[in-house]
């Protein structure tokens, strides 16, 4: 089944990235209600509710997930069977529009900021960062692009292959020589997996390193998000945990004196961000929590 799949493929980062996540999570709910043998509304609800659950226990620290899942639940209910079932479809067809659409505006607010005869420095591997990047090279904007390695995955290796493939000139750097990479850059372009109410953005480890690096050398820095990765929850109060992996990933066989820290993830304090770009503009941190709570109320709305 593929939502089994998608499940597993989640939990062994086969399917990484947040809004690569959330559409995989939508094209699945399309496959599991052709197979539903539901006849009832009782009993298609039910079904879409345990899809729910338990592609949110793959990924229970990933805002951009449970806002897709809240975006496709929210206003579908209905006492008519075939109705419930339309609505959920047209729903999870609006999804899958929304992220396209949204790629595709990233990709040219991007295009307009990048100077052009740049240096670019990214880090981990995005692909709301990776597609702006092609699409501004495809307008004809000429740069080149310093990345870091992302150990111990290697994500910055996907984002170089991407890049080069593409015929943009990268330079690889590993995650200790960060700084020397930004020396050279005009801009520090980053994807996040999650925004505060607060306007702290949550990216790979080393990110905020990095961004109080460029800070430091007057690098302005830019995050590309879609606005489904606002965090909701912390307009209660609530604090995003910093998943931390297996220490084997890190060092298989480390002695028993030495513990491994494997943080995944770690927040960037606002005031080292220069602007996030999302599908509604470039704002500052604390305007950008205004305008998608503006734009999306189904991101204030919880399910059971």
């Amino acid at each position: 089944m593929r939502l089994e799949k998608l499940v597993r493929d989640i939990k062994t980062l086969k399917i990484q990235g947040a809004e690569r996540i959330s559409l995989e999570t939508a094209r699945a709910l399309i496959d599991i209600i052709k197979e539903s043998k539901a006849r009832t509304v009782s009993q298609f609800y039910s079904e879409m509710l345990k899809a729910r659950k338990e592609i949110l226990s793959a990924r229970p620290t990933e805002p951009c997930v449970l806002n897709t899942l809240n975006f496709i639940f929210y206003n579908a209910l209905s006492d008519n069977f075939p109705e419930l079932v339309k609505n959920f479809l047209t729903r999870i067809e609006a999804t899958i529009k929304h992220f396209e659409d949204s790629d595709l505006k990233i990709s040219e607010i991007v295009t307009k900021k990048l100077p052009n005869n740049s240096v670019i420095f990214t880090h981990c591997h995005s692909s709301t960062v990776v597609n702006a990047l092609i699409y501004a090279r495809k307008k004809g904007k000429k740069f080149i692009v310093h990345n870091t390695e992302t150990r111990p995955f290697f994500q910055g290796r996907k984002t170089a292959l991407e890049l080069s493939r593409a015929g943009i000139k990268v330079q690889h750097f590993v995650d200790s020589a960060a700084r020397i990479a930004l020396k050279k850059a005009d801009m520090m372009l980053i994807g996040c997996d999650a925004i505060t109410s607060e306007g702290k953005v949550i990216n790979k480890v080393g990110s905020e390193l990095f961004a109080e690096a460029a800070h430091n050398l007057g690098v302005p820095v830019y995050v590309c998000t879609n606005s489904w990765k606002f965090d909701f929850k912390s307009v209660f109060g609530y604090e995003l945990e910093i998943e931390e992996r297996s220490k084997r990933e890190v060092w298989e066989n480390p002695p028993k004196e030495v513990y491994i820290n494997n943080f995944v993830f770690e927040r960037i304090d606002p005031s080292l961000i220069s602007g996030i770009i999302s599908e509604l503009g470039i704002f500052k941190p604390e305007v950008f929590v205004q305008e998608a709570a503006a734009h999306y109320p189904h991101l204030f709305k919880a399910f059971k």
